[in-house]
């Protein structure tokens, strides 16, 4: 059966969400930083902590995580800060 909707591979960064990561203080200036990303095609891309192991196992009934998809985790202040780069429709 063929998904919905797919990611696309070929998009590409358009726009930061929000602040960054180092604005927030939610990173010791490494390369390996939470962020959120706009992309060209309007899909977002999270990078975040890959917990999907540990909370994978704890998820509510009706939720699944696919074999290509990955649970990841951002800190709070990071989707706050975003809210109002977030559109209403």
């Amino acid at each position: 059966m063929a998904r919905s909707w797919e990611a696309d591979p070929e998009t590409t960064f358009l726009r930061r969400i929000g602040k960054s990561p180092q604005e927030l203080g939610v990173t010791s200036d490494t390369p390996d930083c939470p962020d959120m990303w706009e992309l060209d095609n309007g899909d977002v891309a999270v990078i975040g902590r890959d917990l999907s192991s540990s909370l994978g196992a704890k998820l509510p009934a009706g939720v699944s995580i696919g074999p290509d998809e990955r649970l990841v985790v951002i800190p709070r202040s990071m989707l706050i800060a975003a809210k109002p780069d977030i559109p209403s429709v």
